[in-house]
């Protein structure tokens, strides 16, 4: 047997398997139809050399899991992290660190707010928007919007355990506003992945529509863990739970599923449709032979052309980046949450 003969029947023998778990999967711990009916897309160029230990923490705090890194209009670099390790329950560090482009702390905010931030998303006026993916009973389980210096200006949900209500969220971890100022939320967190669901509302908070809804098929997710929006105004999601992303219009009509971009944690899309993706969680048993990192790449085509690979690719614990961001000068930011580090990764082109 040749080696394009052995290649193309593992190919096969790999799509036959991935077919049996779309088939035979169901239920939230049922395994993710497996991302084996395309082969990995590991072995790209990485253009990028990484920093880490580069940006300040206020005085006495050590990095906590990062979970958002985006840029405002300000040039400012907002960051989001939960406070120490990986809770903000009853800590006084700050959720939120605000650096300029050296890594230079200039501000910090939003002590005693959180559980356990999660999404993160700033709109076009920099307002922030944060969700709390947990509740201690009473709070969590709410997104919040806040002007750019910590204040206050809406809360979407109210709070405490998931009941069946529009204004009740089940595990919130993403976040997305769009130019007219709807506001998106996803829900549904491993490992129940709750309600698995994305909420629409309008730019007051008041509800839409309910969007999608639990499961293993083509429209359907299994815990969305980011999103983010293109040129044309389509919405991507990082069904993390299903293995890949779905793309879907503002109000919720399905368009297509990518699965080349490997398991998405996190998601970014610049102004020339460039789409980045985290990929925290390959190579064990949620994505085997798929390297962590983070794959670069078009989302006008689907086309991948580049991998920053992770430090710790191919271990089976949970590690590499689970948010991307990009700032005006092409610097990607990767947001790391089990190492507890902001990845600073730039450009050699």
């Amino acid at each position: 047997m040749t080696m394009r003969q052995l290649s193309a029947t593992i190919l096969t023998k790999a799509t036959a398997a991935a077919v049996a778990i779309v088939v035979l999967g169901g239920g939230a711990n049922a395994q993710a139809p497996s991302l084996l009916m395309k082969p990995p897309n590991d072995e790209l160029p990485n253009p990028y050399r990484t920093l880490r230990d580069w940006a300040e923490l206020p005085k006495g705090m050590t990095w906590p899991a990062v979970t958002g890194a985006l840029e405002g209009s300000d040039g400012r670099l907002y960051v989001l992290g939960r406070c120490h390790e990986n809770s903000c329950a009853g800590r006084t560090e700050p959720a939120v660190l605000i650096y300029d482009q050296a890594g230079k702390l200039l501000n910090s905010w939003g002590v005693g707010i959180f559980q356990f931030p999660h999404g993160f998303w700033i709109d076009k006026e920099d307002n922030v928007y944060i969700t709390d993916a947990q509740t201690d009973g009473i709070k969590g389980n709410q997104v919040f919007k806040f002007s750019n210096d910590g204040k206050l200006l809406l809360t979407i949900g109210k709070g405490g355990k998931p009941v069946d209500a529009a204004d009740s969220f089940d595990q919130p971890t993403a976040v997305l506003v769009t130019l007219k100022g709807d506001i998106f939320v996803g829900e549904g967190h491993a490992p129940t992945y709750g309600k698995s669901r994305i909420l629409k509302f309008d730019k007051n908070g008041k509800f839409i529509k309910v969007i999608m809804k639990k499961g293993r098929m083509p429209g359907d997710l299994m815990g969305p863990h980011n999103m983010a929006i293109d040129s044309q105004g389509r919405i991507f999601v990082a069904d993390r739970g299903n293995n890949r992303i779905v793309i879907m219009d503002q109000e919720g009509k399905y368009l297509d599923e990518w699965r080349q971009f490997g398991r998405p944690s996190g998601m970014f899309i610049t102004k020339d449709d460039t789409l980045y993706v985290a990929d925290s969680e390959s190579w064990g048993p949620d994505e085997p032979g798929w390297k962590k990192g983070i794959r670069i790449g078009s989302a006008r085509t689907g086309v991948v052309n580049s991998f920053i690979v992770d430090l710790e690719s191919t271990t089976e614990d949970h590690s590499g980046a689970e948010a991307v961001g990009v700032d005006s000068k092409g610097n990607v930011y990767g947001g790391v949450v089990r190492r507890k580090m902001l990845e600073k990764h730039v450009p050699t082109y």
